[in-house]
């Protein structure tokens, strides 16, 4: 009777205790539910960056000023300006100062590559001629090296080829006045100067890509060719392009060193005119505009470079400034055909604009 009693009694017991169990727990649920905030009625109040707009005002207030003056001070002179800015003797400054540049660029980074080579080579010979060459023309004022070029005939009246450590000049023989003119002294002073600064930028991006890499090719049994092309040279790159395109951009104003030789370029064609009708003010605007013109164009091709050689360190591109304006142009036009201006966005097809087009990429 007292085991029939046991098990009558006990599955009492462990219902209660599963309805005090459930209670317990429901408990707890029931005081989170009710200490829950509701988000929705939250104010979101806004960091409130004091410095950045008590500059940004500033800011505003200088540019303000400045494009005011532009146009209520008669000091500018801007009918000299626009007689002067497409004038012969300006436009073919600006054409000299265009060849000497990419003249510079091309013999600067021709021989750059090859100091480059020399610093990395194996040989103690030639990495300290390398060494030398740059240590030697980055220490010589460009000045000096230009006026140093147009008087080389004072040094040596005549060059050429013949018996060696003599001046028996038996096979070819040329005055140097006639060899070196103003022109080439130009182009042999900015190129020089400029290949010691190349070597140093293409040096330095040989030397960002990781060992292992070539360690890697080398292992996969790829020739030094295909490995320097295909695997050095592009990861390079993205080192070389931005410092290489500053001083590209630092050639086309360093240009205008060559006045000391007086070759006509943009600033020296300039200075002709003021000098003759004393309008400084006008004459130097325009060649801050050429120069501004030129620059602009050099940067939006460094853009590019820049951006194409980030392919492969990059997840995906960012956008251009011509795929955000089409991106932008497509909202607008949409909205323009909508009622609802706020529901195009959700409802529009557009792609968005920081997924890249790039099928690399992907």
């Amino acid at each position: 009777m007292s085991v029939a009693d046991d098990t009558t009694t006990r599955p009492a017991d462990g219902g209660a205790n599963a309805e005090q169990g459930a209670t317990a727990s429901t408990a707890p649920a029931a005081n989170r539910n009710r200490d829950r905030v509701d988000l929705s009625a939250v104010k979101v109040v806004p960091t409130r960056h004091w410095f950045r707009w008590v500059f940004g005002a500033v800011v505003v207030f200088v540019v303000a000023q400045l494009i005011w003056t532009l146009f209520t001070n008669d000091k500018y002179d801007w009918g000299t300006f626009g007689q002067y800015f497409f004038s012969e003797t300006v436009v073919n400054g600006l054409v000299l100062t265009l060849q000497l540049t990419v003249g510079a660029t091309v013999i600067g980074f021709g021989l750059g590559i090859l100091l480059a080579a020399g610093r990395l080579s194996k040989s103690w010979i030639l990495s300290s001629a390398s060494w030398a060459y740059i240590w030697f023309f980055r220490s010589v004022p460009l000045v000096v090296q230009l006026v140093v070029w147009y008087n080389l005939g004072y040094l040596f009246p005549q060059i050429g080829l013949g018996t060696p450590f003599t001046y028996d000049f038996w096979i070819v023989q040329v005055d140097t006045v006639t060899l070196i003119s103003q022109m080439a002294a130009a182009f042999l002073g900015l190129g020089l100067h400029q290949a010691a600064y190349s070597a140093e930028i293409i040096r330095g991006g040989l030397l960002s890509v990781d060992s292992g890499q070539l360690e890697a090719a080398g292992a996969l049994g790829l020739p030094r060719r295909v490995r320097f092309f295909r695997i050095v040279l592009p990861q390079a790159a993205r080192s070389i392009i931005p410092n290489a395109a500053n001083e590209v951009i630092s050639l086309v104003k360093g240009a205008s060193v060559v006045f000391v030789i007086a070759l006509p370029e943009l600033f020296y064609a300039v200075q002709v005119i003021y000098n003759r009708n004393s309008r400084v003010i006008p004459l130097l605007i325009v060649a801050v505009v050429w120069y501004t013109i030129v620059v602009t164009l050099l940067s939006i091709g460094q853009y590019y470079l820049e951006r194409h050689y980030a392919k492969g360190s990059v997840r995906v591109l960012p956008p251009t400034p011509l795929q955000r304006a089409r991106h932008w142009t497509r909202v607008q036009w949409a909205r323009l055909g909508d009622g609802d201006p706020a529901a195009v966005p959700a409802t529009t097809s557009t792609p968005d604009p920081t997924r890249s087009t790039d099928r690399r990429a992907r």
